[in-house]
């Protein structure tokens, strides 16, 4: 698999607030190791690095509201990004600075997106980087997704949100990877 050279990593809202019992069952104990090999090959490579953050804006309770500690980054995304966007919506690129613009001055036409949650704010923010014309890449085992209810009151497992979720972007909005395979290229 080829990466393009000019390819940033988007590191979405990967903070301590989602490890809240609030948000319930989650997948993938191994998203955060994942998201810190990606972190750590895209500095080696010397690659665009972007940090995405969500501000809450439900009140000083919310798991995410701006100056609680829920709101820090966990401690594998470290070190200076050559951006940091923070956002109150799903799609990184409603945030501030504006994502499509930074991307188009540094010349980047590829983005890999990794981060929480899966189906939300990765899921949107790969949806709108095709939309935007980058060559999208997901990259799925640094991802992790919440069970869910469905309106008709049954659960979804994150398991199942995360299957879906690849089924949904691979091939149409996204290349779905893994890891392993990002690292390697």
């Amino acid at each position: 698999m080829a990466v393009p050279e000019r390819c940033a990593l988007v590191v979405i809202d990967v903070q301590v607030g989602f490890d809240d019992p609030v948000w319930g069952n989650r997948n993938n104990p191994s998203c955060e190791a994942n998201v810190e090999a990606l972190v750590r090959r895209w500095r080696e490579q010397g690659r665009p690095i972007v940090f995405v953050r969500h501000d809450s804006d439900e009140g000083p309770d919310s798991p995410l509201a701006p100056g609680q500690p829920g709101n820090d980054f966990k401690p594998m995304v470290s070190g200076e990004p050559d951006l940091l966007i923070t956002k109150r919506v799903h799609s990184a690129f409603y945030g501030k600075p504006n994502l499509d613009t930074w991307l188009q001055d540094q010349r980047v036409d590829a983005v890999v997106i990794c981060g929480i949650a899966t189906d939300h704010c990765c899921e949107t923010t790969a949806r709108m980087a095709s939309d935007l014309g980058y060559q999208t890449f997901f990259a799925l085992d640094a991802t992790h997704a919440f069970d869910r209810t469905g309106p008709d009151g049954q659960v979804v497992t994150a398991d199942e949100i995360c299957r879906a979720t690849a089924a949904s972007l691979h091939e149409e909005f996204a290349k779905v990877v893994t890891t392993a395979e990002l690292v390697a290229s």
